[in-house]
């Protein structure tokens, strides 16, 4: 469609069988397309499982990663006693029931501004681990749960490892009111299980 290879930027990175409802990217062409056209075109050269939205302008420094103000990733499990098929790859297969309402209560302890060393992965290299998060719910509709997170930023496998640790307290394995000393602890021993892949989606991304 550009007749040459461009340069595509980001707005994040995901592991294998993580999803996105909403993924921003950006590139730079010399060619001469109206934005609405260039989404029409898109789509015609894109497998059937991605399709491009909506397409704007913005200054040549513009970067979909530096520049995005806060994420919201949605993790969904499917709580039923019996697997659902249809779902294997689109949300984790947890059977122990869940109390929604007391995990949304445990889950505010990560409000704020937090060094969430202890839920990153061992992988990961970056050094300013404080990530600041300003909304969090967990609910539940049927039998899927819900854990909406939004926040300025996030490490690798961080929102995995959240809804690992709130499985956790589900289970008594971390008990009530303990999880802000896991998280200011900053050992990743103290925290969850890295929850499966394929119940994250990055939901929202907000300039």
């Amino acid at each position: 469609m550009f007749s040459s290879r461009l340069d595509v930027k980001g707005c994040s990175r995901t592991d294998s069988g993580v999803h996105a409802g909403e993924y921003c990217v950006s590139l730079d062409t010399d060619m001469n397309i109206e934005p609405e056209n260039a989404v029409l075109a898109l789509n015609t050269y894109l497998p059937e499982d991605i399709a491009v939205i909506g397409c704007k302008e913005v200054p040549t420094d513009f970067h979909p990663r530096y520049n995005c103000k806060s994420k919201r990733y949605t993790y969904k499990i499917y709580n039923g006693k019996i697997r659902n098929p249809f779902l294997r790859n689109y949300a984790y297969h947890y059977r122990w029931k869940i109390d929604e309402e007391y995990l949304n209560r445990e889950a505010q302890a990560f409000l704020g501004t937090h060094d969430f060393s202890g839920f990153c992965s061992i992988k990961s290299d970056v050094e300013d681990t404080v990530r600041t998060i300003n909304d969090v719910k967990v609910y539940r509709e049927g039998d899927t749960v819900f854990f909406e997170v939004e926040g300025d930023g996030f490490l690798y496998n961080m929102v995995r490892i959240m809804v690992g640790t709130l499985l956790f307290i589900n289970e008594g394995k971390i008990k009530e009111g303990e999880l802000a000393s896991v998280i200011d602890s900053k050992d990743r021993k103290r925290a969850g299980k890295t929850a499966p892949p394929q119940g994250l989606y990055l939901s929202k991304v907000n300039y």
